[in-house]
This record gives structure tokens, sequence and C-alpha cells, in this order.
């Protein structure tokens, strides 16, 4: 099994950076540099993603193996970052490594993305099981489509989707086992019965206007999460790291001085 590429830099508080589903590290370009001033970076491709293998072939896919596959790579006394499907990854880690994952900041995730029984703020699973198919057939057109997703509600959305098309086509074709195994982690994942295991402290940063994660289940989230605080951010959609910089940085600030 191969490990994930993790790149590092800067000295200070070791802070981990976990991207969301068809990204790469690369997406953090935006605010590396200034992060890098005050922390030891280290921006992790996930498993299947990046430069990162995807060695799902022995192995359930689950986010507890993507977990331990980036757990095998992280320094001890981690501040963990992580955005969407990264944010599942990272209360995943908090759950499994309460002594090395010391503080998070969980960025427009969510504990589930699909509906279920009980659970009514996420999407259908038959759209993200039609999304899947439509991914196989015509890959440049779908990622597209979820890229516009990803910035809508924002201000600035042609400026942000400009960012975004050029930092996800940077590295050029994504694996495509790579990207549907991710999307069955996201079709499979639910947390919910275990968030209040969770007693790291913990910054929720949302926007309130994410179409991917919604509002309402970063709410919850607060509410069950032992030691948490939440930050709605306004005219903001599902990717407040490019939209909102300044105040994504601020808070991760605040939680590495809590």
């Amino acid at each position: 099994m191969g490990k994930v590429h993790v790149e590092t830099l800067g000295e200070g508080p070791n802070l981990v950076l976990l991207h969301g589903w068809a990204m790469h590290s690369g997406i953090w370009s935006s605010v590396r540099n200034r992060l890098a001033q005050y922390f030891r970076l280290h921006l992790v491709d996930l498993p299947g993603h990046g430069l990162s293998p995807a060695p799902w072939i022995n192995m359930p896919v689950t986010l507890k193996n993507m977990s331990e596959m980036v757990r095998e790579s992280l320094p001890a006394n981690s501040i963990i970052c992580g955005w969407s499907l990264g944010g599942q990854v990272a209360m995943e880690l908090a759950l499994d490594e309460p002594e090395q994952i010391k503080k998070l900041v969980l960025v427009s995730t969510t504990p589930s993305f699909i509906q279920r029984e009980d659970w009514i703020w996420a999407m259908e699973a038959a759209t993200l099981k039609l999304f899947m198919r439509n991914l196989k057939r015509d890959y440049v057109s779908t990622l597209n489509r979820f890229l516009t997703l990803q910035v809508s509600g924002d201000i600035n959305t042609l400026v942000l989707l400009r960012q975004l098309r050029d930092n996800v086509f940077r590295e050029g074709k994504l694996d495509e086992v790579g990207l549907q195994t991710g999307m069955q982690i996201l079709l499979t994942t639910d947390i919910r019965e275990r968030i209040k295991r969770i007693n790291q402290p913990v910054i929720l940063l949302h926007g309130e206007n994410d179409v991917i994660a919604h509002p309402n289940a970063a709410r919850w989230l607060h509410e069950n999460l032992q030691n948490s605080e939440l930050v709605m951010l306004p005219h903001c959609g599902h990717t407040p790291f490019l939209s909102h910089a300044d105040q994504f940085i601020a808070n991760i600030f605040r939680v590495a001085h809590r």
C-alpha cells in the first residue's frame, strides 16, 4: 500500500490541511503561504486524489480505511483542518486518534452528505448515484457542474469558479478510480452516532449559502459536538477558504490558541 502524498512547509505548530472530493492539496494555494508563516503546514493528498495512490483493490472502500491511510503520515500534536470530505476524514481521525489530533477546524462539512430516514439536510442518494454514472460517461462536463455548485451562493462566482478550475486541473486528468471510490465513501458515510465522542476543541466554518453541505448540518454538528464554536459566513458557498480567506485564516488562529 502506497503512502499518501504530503507536502510540508513552514515552521510552528503542526497544521494538517485535508481537501475535499475530486480535489487535491493544490486547492489551498491561496492560503498556504500565509499559513506557513506561523505553522508547520502539512498539505495532504487524500487517497486516490492528487499524487496519492488509490490502494482500494483488497480492502473495503470506507471512510475509516481512507482515514487510516492518512493517519500513517500525520505528525503528532496536530491541528486538523478538513474541508468537505476532508472534514469527515478529520472527524474520523479525531475519534480514532484522540492523543494525536489536538484540535479541529471543520470547513463546509457534514456527518452525512446523503439524506437518510432521520436526516433531511443533505442530497438524495439517487442524485449522487446519477452523478457517479454521469462521471463515467462525461468526466469533464460532470466535474465542471460540480465545481459550479461549489461556488453557488458566493459573491464573485465567476472569479471563484476560475480559481477552482485552475487549481483542480493543474495536475491534469484526475484519477477516475479515486473519484469513484471517494464518491462511494460520500454515499455510505454516516458518523452521527459517534459525534458526541469527539471532545477536542472544534471550530465549524460554514457558508450560509452552501448547497453541497447544508448549513443546518453545521448547526447540528455544533449542537452535538462537546466543545465547538460555529461561524456562519454570509454570502458564502462551499469554498470559504477561497471566497473568505481572511476569515478562514483568522479562525485557524483562533482554534490554535484555544
